[in-house]
């Protein structure tokens, strides 16, 4: 659980917003919580924080859409 909670706190970080870490089923697209900059944003934090690079063509908006399934994506790559 505890890498799931690091990476709910890189998206709240990117996405200046805590309700990520509350609702981790959120669309963070949908809700406007993040656009293309943030999306490269967040892959740099990422890359820097947790050591894991995510090719920004391996970043699928309908895939990566809610913190919930971000965290499960990444933790297929560690």
């Amino acid at each position: 659980m505890e890498f799931k909670n690091q990476v709910y706190g890189i998206i709240a970080e990117v996405c200046q917003d805590d309700v990520v870490k509350e609702n981790p089923e959120i669309a963070i697209f949908e809700e406007g919580l993040l656009d293309s900059f943030g999306t490269v944003e967040l892959l740099m934090a990422i890359e820097s924080q947790l050591g894991i690079t995510v090719p920004i063509t391996e970043f699928d908006r309908d895939v990566w859409d809610t913190p919930n399934h971000i965290a499960e994506q990444l933790a297929e790559m560690k």
